[in-house]
């Protein structure tokens, strides 16, 4: 007589259900993730095919030299002397030295403007400049401080140093000022 095949236990037949199910599940999820990968990546290959390549930029040296320092910038009381950044970085941004040329005449300075720029960084190099900025109030800085200005914030020089001269940083190269009604 042939032995007959007993049924297998209730739980040896769970367990393999739930062996059979994880396992679709964890493929399921693996497929899923693929395919979310990949279109991530064919997401970023279109961001990035869309922008247009930005020329190799180059170094830019810049020695100090008085014969550098011109009057041929925003203000007509400063004197700027070009680093050679925004040449280096097609625009990227800008570097230059300023000099206020003294005395400060505050009905020539005192004029409240905004730059509209992404980026605007001034680092005071020698003397002191005192400056308002719209939310910070009036602010001395002397030779060693350093401030960022947020794009299009409002500002004006107050009085300075009759031998300040400022490092300032600006991103982008070229930029629009606008001279506001105090």
């Amino acid at each position: 007589m042939a032995k007959s095949k007993k049924p297998a236990s209730r739980s040896a037949a769970q367990s393999a259900v739930r062996k059979k199910w994880s396992g679709n599940k964890t493929a399921a999820r693996s497929t899923a993730r693929k395919t979310v990968k990949a279109k991530a990546r064919t997401t970023a290959a279109k961001s990035t095919a869309r922008k247009p390549a930005r020329p190799k930029q180059r170094i830019a040296v810049s020695h100090h030299r008085e014969e550098d320092f011109k009057a041929d910038g925003l203000r007509a009381y400063a004197q700027y002397r070009d680093l050679g950044i925004s040449a280096a970085t097609h625009g990227l941004a800008q570097a230059h030295v300023i000099r206020l040329l003294p005395p400060c005449n505050p009905a020539e300075v005192s004029k409240l403007h905004y730059h509209d720029v992404e980026f605007q960084m001034v680092y005071v190099l020698k003397g002191w400049v005192k400056t308002y900025m719209d939310g910070q109030g009036e602010t001395m800085m002397m030779q060693g401080s350093a401030w960022t200005q947020p794009p299009k914030i409002k500002h004006m020089i107050l009085d300075y140093s009759d031998d300040v001269e400022l490092l300032e940083v600006i991103l982008p190269a070229e930029f629009k000022t606008v001279e506001l009604k105090a």
